[in-house]
């Protein structure tokens, strides 16, 4: 199981080279437009430099954005391939949406449902395929970076890596009327053994 590559990961490392990146431009960009205010300021240059036809500047100006853009397509390409790839092993769970709850369908031979509860095994990659049976909705994991919208008569899916035994919070991030505030549901991550336990309970 320490083979599955965790998603989470690979979107944080995205959103920090993307953010490191954009913090690195902001301070480059904004210490250069004061040094050229000061260093080339009329007062000291009243005649401009004409710089127009300079290929070696505009070769830097154009290949250098487009090699940090281009990074930055790869890393979040990465990241995006990792949440899409879900490994052969995942234990799927369908996922119904309607207002204003979460329906979890285990895949037993009793077909289990719960309402507004999600519970999976510890170290385990899970697949939800997500639908809704009336308005459109979007399920929302924040802790495991998912995001998927329920769309009705249309099937969507998403995958997580159960990594860490705890509840985390589900919640509805496409407003689906009146109720939509109240839209939100838990996934409990436990042991195998608790699992297992859980499931035959539930018969």
């Amino acid at each position: 199981m320490n083979s599955v590559v965790n998603p989470v990961q690979q979107v944080d490392q995205a959103f920090y080279y993307i953010m490191g990146i954009s913090v690195i431009l902001l301070i480059f960009i904004t210490v250069t437009m004061i040094y050229f205010a000061i260093r080339y300021r009329r007062s000291r240059n009243p005649d401009p430099a004409d710089i127009r036809g300079n290929w070696k500047l505009e070769l830097v100006w154009t290949l250098i954005p487009t090699l940090i853009a281009l990074s930055m397509f790869l890393v979040g390409w990465n990241a995006y391939s990792g949440l899409r790839s879900t490994p052969k092993n995942a234990l799927e769970i369908n996922v119904l949406a309607q207002q204003f709850s979460w329906i979890f369908i285990y895949p037993d031979d009793n077909e289990t449902e719960t309402e507004n509860e999600l519970v999976v095994p510890l170290n385990k990659p899970i697949k939800l395929v997500i639908t809704s049976i009336d308005a459109l909705h979007s399920f929302f994991l924040p802790a495991f970076r998912v995001k998927v919208d329920a769309v009705p008569e249309m099937e969507t899916y998403a995958w997580f890596f159960a990594d860490r035994i705890g509840e985390f919070d589900i919640q509805c991030t496409e407003y689906c009327g009146t109720g939509h505030a109240d839209m939100n549901a838990k996934l409990r991550i436990v042991s195998e053994e608790e699992y297992r336990t859980w499931l035959e309970s539930q018969e």
